[in-house]
């Protein structure tokens, strides 16, 4: 059924077809992605795409854009642990390009664990924490924070 939809393009023709509808708008809170899926991922995607296509079945246009939390000590915690003794010893930067590759393998990963869980999205254009537009706005959100005196 998987290859079926994904050769036959459900997901992009339950779109159009939707597409001069009324919008619904599911915000999904980002997975880490440090790891391969569990069960909670598991059960927080698919009663979500259960929501995204009972709204499509009720003509609403629900796009779907999956996306990864790509930063933060989850994501670190990994790398040091693979690093071992290592960890205190590698350069910042190395270590930054090392959670990055890090991220981008589990994006991946995930992205096909999601995928065979039925879940429909789209998965070709996913938004990442780590992408450049993505962190500018992070890094304007935080300036905000400090601005208004909510952090230090």
């Amino acid at each position: 059924m998987l290859k079926f939809w994904e050769e036959n393009k459900i997901y992009e023709k339950l779109q159009k077809k939707n597409s001069g509808s009324k919008h619904y708008i599911l915000h999904d809170g980002p997975p880490y992605a440090n790891g391969h899926i569990h069960i909670g991922h598991a059960l927080n995607k698919i009663l979500k795409d259960i929501i995204v296509k009972f709204k499509s079945m009720q003509g609403f246009y629900p796009p779907y854009v999956p996306g990864w939390d790509c930063h933060g000590l989850p994501i670190e915690l990994q790398v040091d642990k693979n690093l071992g003794e290592k960890k205190d010893k590698v350069d910042i930067l190395e270590k930054r390009k090392l959670c990055k590759e890090y991220a981008e393998r589990f994006v991946d990963i995930q992205r096909e664990e999601f995928k065979q869980l039925g879940v429909m999205g789209d998965w070709a254009e996913p938004y990442l924490t780590m992408s450049y537009g993505y962190e500018g706005t992070i890094v304007r959100e935080f300036s905000e924070f400090v601005k208004k005196g909510l952090c230090i």
